[in-house]
């Protein structure tokens, strides 16, 4: 999450004139109003990065969103994922997330399976830069349900290529 300074004014007379007193003021990050967030990503698969669609790793990148609802079921369909270069991929089946679930978009090609909470890009590109990026979730209308910037450098400490946002 970024925090963004905002600057404040304060002004005070004095006898020799106006003193102006600058504070750097944090201010609140955006939260969307969604049940569904970005939880993390494995934006670093491990290991040489090879998108080779029978023997590369891409399936071992991937973002999970999680329905952080107490109450409510949300379907995943109509729902997209982007990158800050506008890489995309969207929820075109119905794939419903009980209060609490979780899902892990990967790349690369396999079986989407609401039991072992997965479906895959059907892609063998990476989606995610090793070095920064930032992830948006959007809504089907498309308004966004979250979005998180991280650089490899100040965002995965361990530098193991992943990183959480929300717990």
């Amino acid at each position: 999450m970024r925090i963004r300074l905002a600057a404040t004014t304060a002004a005070a007379a004095t006898a020799a004139g106006t003193l102006i007193a600058l504070t750097a003021v944090p201010a609140q990050a955006t939260e969307y109003s969604s049940a569904l967030k970005i939880r993390g990503v494995q934006y670093d698969a491990p290991g040489r990065d090879s998108n080779n669609c029978a023997t590369g790793n891409t399936d071992e990148e991937y973002v999970t969103i999680k329905n952080y609802s107490s109450t409510k079921t949300v379907n995943l369909k109509g729902y997209w994922v982007e990158d800050a270069a506008g890489n995309y991929f969207e929820f075109t089946a119905n794939h419903y997330l009980q209060p609490g679930d979780y899902v892990k978009l990967r790349g690369g090609h396999g079986t989407d399976s609401d039991a072992k909470n997965v479906v895959y890009r059907d892609n063998c590109n990476f989606l995610w830069n090793n070095d920064k990026d930032t992830i948006y979730l959007f809504k089907p209308a498309g308004s966004r349900a979250d979005v998180h910037s991280y650089t490899k450098s100040g965002s995965d400490p361990d530098g193991n290529g992943y990183i959480k946002f929300h717990s």
